[in-house]
């Protein structure tokens, strides 16, 4: 039988192994030095002023959204195609997450969609660069009122860029995900990038018990600290990122020749570059398809999900661009050591349905 190819490997090794190392060799294992060094490095590739390190993608988007003070009565709008989480931290809020349809060639929130969902209660805009497709923010500017504040899910974009500016410093604030699948990664991760000191100060303020400085609390906070042993991991990724982000480009130009005849192959627009968190297709016989990877010993996953299919946000209507994403999108194998080998194994299979 064939050797197993995996959906997703981290690139990590001697130097992180050794950053690791450093770190246990001095008992500075939480909130340390490398938390400071390593939030200056994410600022550093993103071009904020600021970067927050917590303590996973899904807590740096709840405390985006505390830290605009968003809360009961109010309403986020979030696209009806992505990582439940997105969503989910606007309930934990105790505000409303209002879904809109997304463009299902793109997998990007539609702007239109967005203007027709803003209402006097809308007090944010979580936009979500999904799988590392940067979203057309001049088009999403456009779409709401200049009060209302747009967010970056970014958690898949990383290195991406938007006509040259980088995800991660478009909204007021943004928030970077360094999950193993992620183009870099601290075993688990976050931060919340922004140019806002304010904002900055209340994220910091909320992973950290809701402590102010020591002996003073406004109000109640949350463990969402990142410690010193993944931020050493953090460090060289960072590093690496062009090189990176590099080698999933060539694994995705790779994918691209050998499929796009077959399937649709994801893209950027003209003048973006994708942050190539995944490489999703598109075809009509997802699941055959999804099974028959399966049956060669090639792991392979749904792209994500709609949400209106899910248990607490079903009320809310029909989202047909979302539903045809659902049903056609496949994550194929994909990291910065896929080999052409391996890709040569995938294409075969799905070019063989």
């Amino acid at each position: 039988m064939s050797e197993p190819i995996r959906l997703a490997r981290p690139d990590v090794g001697a130097a992180e192994l050794a950053a690791v190392g450093e770190v246990i060799a001095t008992g500075q294992l939480t909130m340390g030095p490398k938390v400071e060094e390593f939030e200056a490095a994410v600022a550093g590739v993103v071009g904020t002023a600021h970067a927050a390190a917590v303590s996973s993608g899904t807590a740096a988007l709840h405390l985006a959204l505390l830290a605009l003070e968003i809360g009961p009565g109010d309403e986020v709008i979030v696209p009806a195609y992505t990582f439940p989480a997105t969503a989910n931290v606007v309930e934990l809020c105790g505000a409303r997450a209002v879904l809109v349809d997304i463009d299902p060639d793109t997998f990007d929130i539609d702007p239109s969609a967005v203007a027709a969902a803003v209402t006097s209660k809308t007090r944010a805009v979580m936009a979500v660069h999904l799988f590392g497709r940067p979203v057309d923010w001049a088009a999403l500017q456009t779409a709401v009122p200049q009060d209302v504040p747009l967010v970056e899910d970014a958690a898949g974009a990383l290195g991406a860029r938007y006509r040259g500016t980088p995800c991660g410093a478009l909204g007021v604030a943004a928030c970077l995900s360094f999950h193993p699948r992620k183009i870099v990664t601290t075993g688990e991760g976050g931060a919340v990038t922004t140019d806002e000191a304010a904002l900055d100060a209340a994220v910091r303020r909320f992973r950290h018990h809701g402590w102010a400085t020591l002996g003073d609390m406004p109000s109640p906070g949350f463990n969402y600290r990142l410690p010193d042993l993944l931020c050493a991991i953090g460090i060289p990724q960072l590093a690496r990122l062009e090189e990176l982000l590099a080698a999933r480009e060539r694994v995705a130009r790779w994918y691209t020749e050998r499929l796009e005849h077959f399937v649709l192959t994801p893209s950027a627009a003209d003048g973006d570059r994708h942050g190539w968190q995944a490489y999703v297709v598109q075809l009509d016989r997802r699941d055959e398809a999804l099974a028959a990877l399966r049956a060669a010993a090639i792991e392979a996953q749904i792209g994500t999900w709609a949400l209106h299919r899910l248990e607490p946000y079903r009320p809310q209507g029909a989202f047909p661009g979302a539903d045809r994403a659902f049903e056609r999108a496949l994550a194929l194998p994909f990291a910065t050591t896929t080999t052409e080998a391996e890709v040569e194994r995938v294409a075969a299979v799905l070019t063989a349905l």
